[in-house]
């Protein structure tokens, strides 16, 4: 079995939509995405200039990936994490832990100078993130508006 990990590509925008829609769609988030719009989701953080992605393959085919863009703030520049999807068929495989920790290591040999992410609240992901440094911030609150 080959397994690699290697950066995103536009070329790969529709599968990347199919793993998003399916991991997204199923727990903990239960959000009914479409493929489609979960490839335009992603073809459109891909865009950016500051996007930043890792794809991990098993045999030539995409099992999941990480992506997200950093941005310059007065303290210095800082990375999201925006998506971390791994497909159904390979999750509990250690996929998102090692995704997870290759770009830790290349975003902090960029120069960053910390990275952010957006996560449920409750269930088993804030352990995940926590296993890998990652804390509750204090200082700030996620606010919305539904319009």
């Amino acid at each position: 079995m080959q397994e690699i990990i290697q950066k995103c590509s536009l070329e790969n925008v529709k599968r990347y939509g199919e793993i998003y829609a399916a991991a997204f769609s199923g727990e903990p988030w239960n959000d009914p995405w479409k493929p489609e719009d979960a490839m335009i989701h992603v073809k459109e953080l891909l865009e950016s200039k500051q996007a930043y992605g890792l794809e991990y393959v098993i045999d030539g085919e995409i099992a999941g990936f990480i992506l997200g863009t950093s941005m310059l703030f007065h303290y210095g520049r800082t990375f999201e994490i925006n998506d971390l999807a791994i497909d159904p068929a390979y999750q509990r495989r250690g996929i998102a832990k090692k995704l997870l920790t290759q770009c830790l290591a290349d975003v902090k040999a960029r120069g960053m100078s910390g990275v952010h992410l957006i996560t449920a609240g409750e269930g088993i992901l804030p352990g995940f993130y926590r296993e890998f440094g990652f804390k509750k911030e204090t200082e700030v609150i996620l606010m919305g508006l539904e319009l």
